[in-house]
């Protein structure tokens, strides 16, 4: 099922449960009920929790952008760091530099065809991918250097395969949810008690009204729907992409 169908039917689920609860409720209302006296309190109150619920909301969102732009950041950083060792071996003797970019397109290839749906699918890296950047690794460790000019190029190569592999193991760390399940709770038990707060302020079957509290039961659940998405980095419809790899690589995908 596509993200934005889920999207869709929450929404309408949010309105249609705040238009049959607000119709039943107002059947079973006394009918001597008058919703214009609602203690000045409790309006209080509802203000109060939804200024607070609408913060909590707004920083859990912040939240999850900014674990989900780290984690583009750390596709960005492997490919650069792995597109500056292949650039950069050009001064070592063909056989070293053919084999040494060969294994950085092999790893690259296996990230981008094979390695990105185990993240997408399981929430893990590949075996196999780490031992291609083993391989690669191996690759440019153990070159001796022949003369200055490698020498000079050989401390730098070592310098960018540290930062792929710290941008491989950031990149793992970040494949899972973000927000633990206590926060979870903690977001759906607050719109609960939000939405039932506009119950509490008795509403009546007024067009105007009932539009009001479906739009405002709607925004909670696009805004939960929101952190759910960005809340799995690589996994979900707004998500990390392996464009860096890509337009770096551009033979990585075929």
């Amino acid at each position: 099922m596509s993200d934005w169908l889920v999207l869709v039917l929450a929404m309408l689920g949010a309105c249609a449960v705040v238009v049959v609860t607000t119709v039943v409720r107002h059947k079973r209302a006394p009918q001597d009920e008058d919703p214009s006296e609602t203690p000045d309190v409790i309006e209080y109150m509802t203000m109060w929790i939804g200024v607070v619920y609408a913060i909590v909301l707004g920083l859990a969102i912040a939240g999850v952008w900014e674990a989900r732009s780290a984690a583009q950041d750390h596709v960005q950083a492997e490919a650069q760091a792995l597109h500056e060792i292949s650039e950069r071996v050009r001064v070592y003797p063909p056989e070293v530099r053919d084999r040494i970019r060969n294994d950085v397109n092999t790893y690259v290839g296996h990230v981008v065809t094979t390695e990105w749906k185990a993240m997408t699918d399981h929430g893990r890296l590949t075996d196999r991918g780490t031992d291609l950047l083993e391989r690669v690794r191996r690759d440019v460790t153990d070159h001796r250097p022949a003369n200055d000019f490698e020498a000079q190029a050989y401390q730098p190569v070592l310098d960018q395969m540290a930062a792929a592999d710290q941008a491989r193991n950031a990149r793992a760390d970040s494949t899972g949810a973000t927000m633990p399940p206590v926060v979870w709770w903690g977001l759906l038990t607050g719109a609960v008690i939000t939405i039932g707060m506009v119950f509490v302020l008795q509403i009546r079957r007024t067009a105007r009204e009932l539009v009001l509290a479906g739009l405002f039961s709607a925004t909670i659940s696009f805004m939960l729907f929101l952190i759910w998405d960005f809340d799995a980095p690589y996994s979900r419809g707004i998500a990390a992409t392996a464009e860096p790899f890509l337009s770096l690589f551009p033979g990585a995908g075929g």
